[in-house]
């Protein structure tokens, strides 16, 4: 999406509209292994359950409308200018024509409407798959925790269901959601996330495309008169 940076003088802040927290952390820690200047901006988190996937036309602009307000709302309470957005939303489908289709169509108004950086994080099947991309994170969490050799290497925006598979046959005890922040973020610190992933995901690739595109987060400093 287009790069933008518009704001007063201060720290940037990247917000996170997500309908749950879980998902906006793992989120978070890709954008911190994928953003140009991360470094440079606060990021924070607001609920969202606000669906883009199934709204099109008006309907889906006045919906991106409504979740940039509630950004703008956010960066004002951490005092500083809203220079990113990224929209997280489980897709519960594959990478197929479908999912084109849809992101198409959400992350072009998504790029019309936002005021600055913006991505859209369209998972597919779920966040989950994408944590499924990096096998040796788990073991970090848990000792006892295994992928199976099955889910690894593969294209994973073709497996239903992810989470389940990872509660079935990743091991004792049983994988949690609340688990997945804690999978990204080992990932990111050993450095899985920088060598690349095991496997594929067309949504995960078109995520982190978007990060690589956007323009540095750091709010000039004003010229002297």
């Amino acid at each position: 999406m287009t790069g933008r940076n518009r704001g007063p003088q201060g720290r940037g802040v990247i917000v996170l509209a997500g309908e749950d927290s879980n998902d906006c952390r793992i989120v978070a820690e890709i954008i911190k292994q994928h953003h140009p200047d991360h470094s440079g901006a606060r990021l924070v988190e607001i609920s969202d359950k606000t669906r883009l996937k199934t709204a099109t036309g008006p309907e889906l602009a006045a919906r991106i409308r409504t979740i940039i307000g509630k950004a703008k709302g956010r960066a004002l309470r951490a005092k500083g200018p809203l220079v990113g957005l990224v929209i997280h939303e489980d897709l519960d489908g594959y990478t197929d024509a479908e999912y084109a289709r849809i992101r198409a169509n959400v992350a072009g108004v998504l790029s019309r409407e936002s005021p600055c950086n913006s991505a859209l994080a369209l998972a597919a099947w779920e966040s989950e798959a994408w944590l499924l991309l990096f096998p040796g994170a788990f073991p970090a969490v848990r000792p006892n925790w295994k992928v199976p050799a099955q889910l690894q290497g593969r294209d994973t925006g073709t497996l239903k269901s992810p989470k389940e598979e990872l509660k079935r046959r990743l091991g004792s005890p049983a994988f949690r959601e609340s688990d997945g922040p804690k999978v990204a973020e080992l990932a990111r610190s050993l450095g899985l996330l920088a060598s690349g992933p095991t496997g594929t995901n067309r949504s995960y690739k078109d995520f982190t495309h978007e990060l690589g595109e956007w323009s540095a987060v750091a709010v000039p400093s004003p010229r002297r008169r």
